[in-house]
Parts: C-alpha cells; structure tokens; sequence
C-alpha cells in the first residue's frame, strides 16, 4: 500500500488529523537515504546538498574542488549532519568510478543522485566582440561536455548501481534555456536541451531494463544569479543589471531572479517517497518565466 493510500485510509479515524500529520511527514521523508551530489560546492548545488543533510540524509559532495567540497561537508557535518567530501572530475570516468567507490566504502549504499555540475564559459558566448561565426570549438565543446556528459557519466556510475539494488532517484538539473533558447549562449542552451531528453530516455531505459524502482526528473531552473552567468547579468564593475539582466526580470512575471532556497521544495519532492509515481519529467523553477509570452 502506498504512502498516499495509507494516508487516505487514516485521514478520517478518530485520530485523523493526528495521523494525517504522520503520513504527510512520511512522504518527505528522506532520513538515512544516502545522496550524491555532483557540482556541490557551487551556489545551487551547496544548497541543495545541504538541504537533504538537513533533513536527514547522508550527503556525499562531489566537486572537481576539494577545497569547495571539504566547506560544504563540514558544514553539513557542523550543522548535525553526516557528510563526505569527495574530489571528483563528472568528465573522467575514472574519477565517477572512484567517487563511487568511496561512497558505497562510507555508506554502503546510494538512493539519490543529483546531477548538479554544469555551467557556461564567456569564451563560448557572442559578445559584440566575438561572433558566433568566430565561437572557439574547444570553448563550445567545454560547455557541451560538462553539461551534458558531466550528467550522463555520473548517471552510469551511480546509475549502475541503482539498477542493481532496484532502488533509487536521479535529478538533472536542466534550465530555462532548454525550452526557450536564449540568445548568445549556444552551447549551454544546446547541451541542457540535450538533458532534457536524456532525462526522459534514461527514466524510460532503466525501467523497461527492470528497474521499475528507480525514478529520474530533472528541474529546470530559470535565471539564478551564479559565478557562471553574473557576467551576463550584472556589469562586473558596478554591480548594476545590464541591458541583459534587466530584460530577463522584464520577462519574469515574479519580477526578481531565483534564489538557491527556491530550488529545494522541488528537489524534496522528486527525491522523496511523494513523487513516488513520477518519473521522465522537468520540472520549471522559473518565476513564471515560461508562461509569459512577452505580451
């Protein structure tokens, strides 16, 4: 019996309201899963790791910077949680299989995944100085490899292992950009489109393989201001929006950008045991930016 028929089959005992309560905490209940993370010693994906060790998960946080990896850990660790760093490189097979290895050493097991590397480069990015014509191949394929494969790697990792125990959940973190291409950053647009689809062919391939438990979304985040793109929504010497950054709050009926907090109610839902039936899904974390036409 699911959560949610338990919960529609006590909510009106005597002690309805009481157990109403109950089941409603089971369903985001995430105590004592163990959740990988890669990308987490950046904005969003510090606040995502340290939002499951919050709620009682055991965080393994992977980052290509140890540095960045060991501060998110302890202060997942500080804060009563249980934390791993881990360096790890999402492009080299290698690195996966080793971060996998040192999490499956500590914890015995991974329920969650989070796919949170990615990012975009200026050398990738027309400019009134650099056109697309003249886009460096190296500098387009930099942002292509670590959006996209940064996600697929980790997913075949961790992915395997998921499928062996018929147990688990893979979160992609697409973008705004994979709906509606935005102007001046190609590659990033094309590779996080590219998740989207590997989201829904991946959730579709693991369970017709058998792994009928294992669930993978993605959510797709709309202009949240990180060290990869505030150079395109602030000027770098005064800090004021650029023409840019003032048209894309312009587009946003919400009126401001995202903050790392507005992420993580999707993020619980798709790990938990309430999105239980739901998989090869993106979700919009946008302010209302992709219901606003414009007009």
């Amino acid at each position: 019996m699911s959560v949610w028929t338990n919960l529609a089959v006590h909510s009106f005992t005597p002690n309805g309201q009481r157990n109403k309560g109950k089941m409603m905490d089971a369903l985001f209940d995430i105590r004592g899963k163990v959740a990988a993370l890669t990308g987490a010693g950046g904005v969003l994906g510090s606040a995502m790791a340290k939002a499951l060790g919050a709620r009682g998960a055991k965080i393994a946080v992977l980052d290509l910077s140890r540095e960045a990896a060991e501060r998110v850990a302890n202060e997942i660790r500080l804060s009563g949680g249980d934390a791993l760093a881990i360096q790890a490189n999402v492009l080299e097979r290698a690195s996966m299989e080793a971060a996998a290895q040192q999490t499956l050493a500590a914890y015995g097991y991974v329920d969650i995944l989070v796919n949170g590397a990615g990012g975009n480069k200026k050398e990738a990015t027309t400019s009134p100085d650099l056109s697309f014509f003249d886009l460096p191949p190296d500098a387009l394929r930099w942002v292509f490899d670590l959006n996209f494969l940064g996600t697929v790697l980790p997913s075949q990792v961790f992915g395997k292992h998921m499928r062996e125990r018929n147990q688990g959940v893979i979160v992609n973190i697409s973008s705004m950009n994979s709906f509606r291409p935005l102007t001046r950053i190609v590659a990033y647009s094309g590779a996080k489109a590219a998740i989207n689809n590997f989201t829904q062919w991946l959730a579709v391939h693991l369970n017709q393989a058998g792994a009928t438990r294992v669930r993978v979304n993605a959510i797709a985040p709309g202009f949240f201001e990180t060290a990869q793109n505030k150079f395109l929504l602030r000027d770098e010497k005064t800090g004021e929006l650029t023409a840019r950054g003032t048209q894309i709050l312009d587009h946003t009926p919400m009126g401001r950008f995202g903050e790392p907090g507005d992420l993580l109610g999707a993020l619980l839902w798709l790990v938990s045991p309430a999105s239980a039936f739901v998989t090869g899904i993106v979700v919009p974390v946008d302010g209302g930016f992709s219901a606003f036409s414009g007009v």
